[in-house]
């Protein structure tokens, strides 16, 4: 017959030095529900004959290990650091854009206390959170004015409901475009209030499409740059500066939404500079300062993408029309937070001081030669290759930059491509995301690959510790 008086009350098991540790680390209730759920599959293990659960001492090891489990799943969060060996450098899946040191450290200066987000300390009275960031992003790109917002999605919708609500906005249909999500541009303008004005094709739409289409209804011209798609072959699409000598004409505002917000090599910002050939995002992403001085009157990116900040809809322009957007009440619903400002600020600051290619984290990945990732690479090979029953060799490849920008464009890399004995590539890959952190690697033709260009060079030794252990 079960003996049922093998298991301790729940108030003996707390006075035990094992239980009070867990009171101390995950609270009082949260421990109780936890030992009374172990007592109870105790219970049931000793009714169904559990030859293992014959003493006291038996049964208290069993449920302070049970309650000790429970209680570390319900209190394990699910967003956790990874180590991103995929290559694919904005990663949205992971994240977008590690942060800089510098970023990093703002972050925490500014959540560790109080803070000026809407203290104006020269008047020693209430102030404006929108001003945050706006100096050094109309300094870097020539804007006149500037507000951030918590997405680009949000940029989008609030420049349209600024400016075009109940009225026309014209689109080139091969502007239509998806983003990540379902989520499209004709949604983003539905939910703004203004109507979608066609024009063109899908390959091809022209200034004079744009002008054709120009009525009393119209309020806005928006070109969206197809960040995450390429239209090749018969195909032609209007300049900026083409389409803002017609906005200018017809009085109509011209707004771009730039997606990844590039902004082009730090030297790039010098009057006398010329955009270098190495630039591999030259040739398809243009700068942000460069749609600036096409005199567009708006102009909306992501901060979490090329810039290599936080996740923030930046928008700039011309004063009358930000300040349209300033104003409007779906700027509160919309507005970031302190911690987002600080990392932003940051960020630009290091592009102010010319320093971003060496210390922001996108920049760094953008800019590594393939000999440098292949230097590192060498190195956890050698490693891996003298652990019994793996393998390790290099093997030449291309890193992705990811996260909708710049499409077809290709960084070559040097990849780790491992293996180890008794483990399918796709069993292996698996045991990766289950360690912590978790590593995210990547699957070429039946090959587990590790490109370092997006591991960070201080994890190098975090990623080898972590397969010798496996």
């Amino acid at each position: 017959m079960p003996d049922f008086r093998l298991i301790p009350s729940i108030e003996q098991l707390r006075q035990r030095p094992t239980v009070r540790a867990l009171e101390a680390r995950f609270g009082a209730d949260a421990t109780v529900t936890a030992l009374r759920a172990a007592a109870m599959a105790v219970r049931g293990a000793i009714a169904s004959g559990d030859a293992a659960l014959s003493t006291e001492p038996a049964v208290i090891a069993r449920m302070e290990a049970d309650a000790d489990s429970r209680l570390h799943d319900v209190f394990r969060p699910s967003l956790v650091p990874v180590i991103n060996a995929s290559g694919v450098i904005i990663h949205t899946n992971l994240g977008r854009a590690p942060l800089s040191p510098a970023a990093i450290e703002r972050v925490a200066a500014i959540a560790h206390g109080y803070s000026s987000l809407e203290y104006d300390l020269g008047r020693g009275e209430r102030g404006r959170r929108d001003v945050h960031a706006e100096a050094l992003l109309c300094r870097l790109t020539g804007a006149e004015a500037a507000v951030v917002v918590n997405n680009n999605a949000a940029a989008t919708m609030i420049v349209l409901a600024a400016l075009a609500a109940g009225r026309e906005v014209i689109v080139s249909r091969g502007e239509l475009v998806e983003i990540g999500g379902g989520f499209r541009v004709p949604d983003v303008m539905a939910q703004s209030g203004a109507v979608l004005r066609e024009v063109g094709t899908t390959n091809k739409t022209r200034a004079a499409d744009y002008g054709a289409a120009i009525n009393e209804r119209t309020a806005l011209i928006l070109r969206v740059h197809p960040s995450n798609f390429r239209i090749e072959g018969f195909t032609e699409r209007p300049n900026l500066t083409d389409l803002v000598t017609l906005g200018k004409k017809f009085n109509i505002p011209v707004a771009e939404d730039l997606g990844s917000g590039y902004l082009g090599k730090e030297s790039d910002r010098s009057q006398t500079a010329v955009r270098p050939h190495s630039d591999p995002l030259a040739a398809v992403e243009p700068s942000v300062e460069e749609t600036v001085a096409a005199g567009v009157d708006l102009c909306c990116f992501s901060g979490d993408k090329l810039l290599g900040g936080p996740q923030a809809g930046i928008i700039i322009g011309k004063g009358a029309p930000v300040d349209r957007i300033r104003k409007h009440p779906l700027m509160r619903a919309l507005r970031v937070d302190k911690m987002t400002y600080a990392a932003l600020e940051a960020t630009l600051a290091e592009y102010a001081a010319g320093r971003a290619s060496m210390t922001v984290p996108v920049q760094q990945m953008l800019a590594m030669p393939a000999a440098n990732v292949r230097a590192r690479a060498e190195i956890i090979a050698a490693a891996i290759a003298r652990l019994a029953s793996w393998s390790a060799e290099l093997v030449d490849g291309v890193s992705a930059i990811g996260g909708g920008s710049a499409p077809g464009v290709e960084l070559a890399t040097w990849l780790i491509a491992i293996a180890k004995d008794g483990l399918t590539p796709d069993a292996l890959e698996a045991r990766l995301r289950q360690l912590t952190p978790p590593v995210i690697a990547r699957i070429e033709r039946d090959r587990l690959l590790l490109d370092l260009r997006t591991v960070l060079p201080d994890q190098d030794a975090a990623l080898l510790r972590l397969i010798q252990a496996m």
